[in-house]
């Protein structure tokens, strides 16, 4: 178990005032099996803003604001302390279902959001010919740990080699991407061989070695979870599981569905953006 402090701030300074604008964040944490939120707030500044809040269709917490008012910088300051007890049940055999019963009427319609591609998890042709020659011959959870096997010898991470729009075959066109890049390439593979898997975004913790009471500089992190039996993780950045240091925020398809921060605003001219994540180990 472990007990994390996390302090998420982002803030725009608009080039030109804002008239209005409206907004929608998915900074908290979920409480679900693996991890528990103790405490949780979202504070939005100018604090003239109309603030709700919601669960969308993926389960996720949205914290909308609408700003009617002209403002020239908007800043969002999302903290949260989480107590993690994640862990990954050891495969198996009879845990694990076979290709029949992936393949059966029932698990496509059970799974049927996170069977079909995305516009960011398309892998495209090349890696649609390798994927088969991965998986040939294997069990689900076997073909799954091949594909990630396969991706950690061909991708590299690289920071600042992509952005937010970028698509799995464009990261994989140039062999090297950020987290949510290494995730929408695994999602991709893992969905052409008929493997539901869906993407996970959150906070990591990144440094295990870190005192308790230690602020680090901590991270927005992107993973998957697949399914072959029961649903399972996997962090393709760091080649294993998910552990007590990650903490998961949202779940979706793909990045388009958990973006931390999205609006729309009238105004604004550019803007210049900041942001920091800072996480404490409590216990």
């Amino acid at each position: 178990m472990t007990r994390l402090s996390i302090v998420h701030k982002t803030a725009y300074k608009y080039n030109r005032r804002v008239t209005l604008s409206y907004n929608e964040a998915r900074m908290t944490p979920l409480t679900d099996g693996q991890q528990v939120v103790l405490e949780s707030s979202l504070k939005v500044s100018p604090n003239q803003a109309s603030v709700s809040t919601y669960r969308d269709y993926w389960g996720t917490r949205v914290t909308a604001f609408d700003m009617q008012m002209p403002h020239e910088s908007l800043e969002v300051l999302a903290t949260a302390t989480v107590e993690v007890h994640r862990t990954e049940r050891v495969a198996v055999e009879d845990d694990i279902v076979g290709w029949d019963v992936m393949a059966s009427e029932k698990v496509q319609d059970e799974f049927s959001d996170w069977l079909p591609q995305s516009r960011l998890s398309g892998p495209g042709e090349e890696v649609l010919g390798i994927v088969p020659g991965i998986v040939e011959g294997k069990n689900p959870h076997e073909a799954a740990l091949a594909v990630f096997a396969w991706m950690a010898g061909e991708m590299t991470y690289m920071k600042g080699s992509t952005g937010v729009t970028t698509n799995a075959e464009q990261a994989w066109s140039q062999r090297q991407g950020v987290c949510q890049d290494l995730a929408h390439l695994a999602i991709g593979a893992l969905r052409c061989s008929g493997i539901p898997a869906r993407y996970v975004s959150g906070y990591i913790h990144p440094r295990s070695s870190a005192d308790i009471g230690e602020t680090v500089a901590g991270q927005s992190h992107a993973w998957l979870e697949w399914w072959d039996g029961e649903w399972r993780s996997w962090d393709p950045t760091n080649h294993k599981p998910a552990g007590d240091y990650h903490v998961t925020v949202a779940r979706g398809r793909d990045y388009r569905d958990v973006p931390p921060l999205k609006g729309i605003l009238s105004g604004g001219g550019g803007s210049g953006l900041s942001v920091s994540v800072e996480i404490t180990r409590l216990a």
